[in-house]
C-alpha cells in the first residue's frame, strides 16, 4: 500500500499541474445527473451485481490477454448488471481513466471508478469522466481525509464505496455521511481471501447502509453464505474475467444471486 500510495502522489501532482477544476467542469459529463447505485441496490431483495473491468491485478499479473473493455462493458450491460466497476489505476492494474470515459457514452447502469484516489482532483477527474461513484479506501485515509473526499464527491454529485478490510477501521467512518460499505475480503498483506471477513464485519454495521461484499466470490458456496448475511451486493472481478464465457457466468451468478421470497 505505501508503495501505491507514493505512486499516487506522482500522479496528484501531475494531475494538478495539468488540469484546472474549470478545465473538468467543461467535460460534458461533469453536468450530468449521476446515476445512483444507492437507489437501485436497496429496491432489490436479491443480491446486486457489481461486475467489474478488470486486466491485471497485483497478486495474479495479467488476467485477461485479449483484453477489450469495450467489448466486457456490452455483456455487462445487456445482461443487465447492477452497476459496473471500471479499473482506472495504470500502475498496477493495468487500468486507464479512458476506460471510463468510453463506456461512459454508452452506460445504462451506475459506473464505478476504481482506483486509489487520495485528492479531490481525482474526484473531479471521476466526475468529468463519467463516473457515478468513486471508491474510497480506509486503509488507505485518515478519518479526516475520508470525511473530506466523502464531501467533495457528495458536492460532485457523485456517491461513494467506502471500502476497509478490518474492524479496525471502522472507528474512521461516520455512518450518517457514509451510506454504502465495501467490505473487502481480501488480507492487504499477504493477499489470502476470507469470506468470514464479510460475516464479522457486516455484523457490526448499523442496520442502515448498503453493504457490499468484495472479493472471492466464486461460486454458489460463496453466494449461499453471503445470501445468509445483511450483505445487498456482491462486487466481482476476477471470477468473471477469468471466464471462458463472461456472458454465461453472468447469467449464473444472478441465478445464485436469487433470494427466496
Amino acid at each position: 500500500m505505501d508503495e501505491i500510495l507514493a505512486v499516487k502522489k506522482e500522479e496528484v501532482s501531475k494531475l494538478h499541474s495539468d488540469y484546472s477544476l474549470s478545465r473538468f467542469k467543461d467535460s460534458d459529463f461533469f453536468g450530468k445527473e449521476r446515476l445512483s447505485l444507492f437507489d437501485s441496490v436497496s429496491k432489490n431483495n436479491d443480491v446486486s451485481i457489481i461486475a467489474e473491468i478488470k486486466k491485471a491485478s497485483p497478486s495474479r499479473g495479467v488476467i485477461v490477454e485479449n483484453f477489450n473493455h469495450m467489448t466486457i462493458a456490452d455483456i455487462y450491460l445487456n445482461q443487465e448488471v447492477d452497476a459496473i466497476s471500471i479499473l482506472t489505476d495504470k500502475n498496477f492494474f493495468q487500468g486507464d481513466i479512458s476506460y471510463l470515459r468510453d463506456v461512459a457514452n454508452i452506460k445504462t447502469r451506475p459506473l464505478l471508478r476504481k482506483d486509489f484516489i487520495i485528492d479531490d482532483y481525482q474526484i473531479y477527474e471521476a466526475k468529468s469522466n463519467g463516473a457515478d461513484i468513486i471508491l474510497l479506501i480506509a486503509e488507505a485515509l485518515s478519518k479526516n481525509q475520508i470525511s473530506e473526499l466523502t464531501h467533495a464527491a457528495v458536492e460532485s454529485d457523485l456517491e461513494v464505496l467506502l471500502e476497509l478490510h478490518t474492524e479496525s477501521q471502522l472507528s474512521k467512518i461516520n455512518f450518517e455521511l457514509n451510506k454504502i460499505i465495501g467490505i473487502n475480503n481480501r488480507n492487504l498483506e499477504n493477499f489470502n481471501v476470507d469470506l468470514n471477513t464479510t460475516s464479522e464485519i457486516s455484523k457490526k454495521l448499523p442496520d442502515d447502509v448498503l453493504i457490499v461484499s468484495e472479493s472471492g466470490i466464486k461460486s454458489e458456496a460463496d453466494l449461499e453464505m453471503i445470501k445468509d448475511l445483511a450483505v445487498n451486493a456482491i462486487l466481482v472481478g476476477e471470477h468473471l474475467m477469468s471466464s471462458d464465457n463472461i456472458e454465461n457466468s453472468i447469467k449464473q451468478l444472478k441465478e445464485w444471486c436469487i433470494r427466496e421470497s
